[in-house]
């Protein structure tokens, strides 16, 4: 499949879609029938492109134990590797293979599709999104990937994952970090949130240590960096009244913006108030707005 036809027909084609494009039941054709096989482990390899660098060492145990009790339930699906025609490629189930091996199983049962590297990449990148354990910094790095290799846009992404604009923009800006605080936030030491906080932050690797040594909020997080960034006068006063928002006042903003199509400011004045600004570039955008605010079509 051409990189244009699946920006033609967007984001979606996880597993869950291959699978029920495989699963014919007793109506498969001879040809499907055939794709269905027992392969030796030792011809299966892993994609070198596959997103996903870190499997937990346990976890992988606990999934052997289960495999050398149960077998294999769901097959792994592969492509024919395309050096190699002795190998297959895992488009799907690495985690699955590499606890195979671990389990010292001879063989796994695969499903074969022929897949482009366009196509096996964009489905490794969505599967690693759906997945429940990933990490803020492999999800961001992640959606760098779909936006790099294949033109998509924040709004694209937002649209086709069922995610906000702004949620995907808050992750993208982790990936600003430097990489000790990125490796912390993969470990678990540091949440989203506390990363978040320390972006504009100049030392943010000494600063991520001491918020995990002294297990600060982010809400004291965001106050530390505010309080030194003025100390050292490294802000200036519009920056740092921009700092004080928090994380979600921020997300809100974002999100207003991209409805609109244009720059939204929130300002909270008060305990239960506060001030909202529209910027419009122009009489057309005015006369949109008006419209939009008057709830003409």
């Amino acid at each position: 499949m051409s990189e244009s036809k699946i920006a033609k027909r967007g984001l979606g084609r996880g597993l869950s879609a291959l699978m029920a494009d495989m699963d014919m039941g007793d109506a498969a054709s001879s040809a499907s029938n055939r794709e269905r096989m027992v392969i030796p482990i030792e011809q299966i390899t892993a994609n070198p492109d596959q997103p996903r660098r870190s499997f937990d060492p346990d976890a992988l145990e606990e999934l052997a134990a289960s495999l050398r009790q149960r077998g294999v339930l769901q097959p792994l699906i592969v492509r024919p590797h395309p050096q190699d025609k002795d190998l297959y490629q895992i488009v799907a189930g690495e985690r699955r293979w590499r606890a195979g091996q671990m389990a010292q199983l001879h063989e796994m049962p695969v499903i074969i599709r022929e897949m482009s590297d366009t196509e096996v990449l964009e489905v490794a990148i969505i599967e690693n999104i759906q997945r429940a354990d990933l990490n803020a910094i492999e999800e961001a790095a992640s959606f760098r990937q779909l936006m790099e290799r294949f033109g998509h846009t924040q709004e694209k992404l937002a649209e086709a994952l069922n995610k906000s604009r702004s949620h995907i923009a808050n992750l993208l800006r982790l990936l600003s970090l430097p990489d000790a605080v990125q490796d912390m936030v993969k470990t678990g030491k540091l949440s989203a949130g506390h990363a978040r906080a320390l972006i504009t932050a100049p030392n943010a690797a000494q600063l991520a240590r001491r918020v995990s040594e002294k297990g600060l909020s982010v809400r004291d997080t965001e106050q530390m960096v505010r309080k030194l960034a003025e100390a050292d006068g490294s802000v200036t006063r519009k920056a740092a009244k921009s700092s004080t928002k928090d994380a979600d006042t921020k997300a809100l903003e974002a999100d207003l913006s991209a409805h609109l199509k244009m720059r939204v400011q929130i300002l909270h004045t008060g305990p239960n108030g506060g001030e909202l600004s529209i910027t419009y570039s122009d009489l057309d955008q005015l006369d949109q707005l008006c419209q939009l605010l008057g709830g003409s079509r």
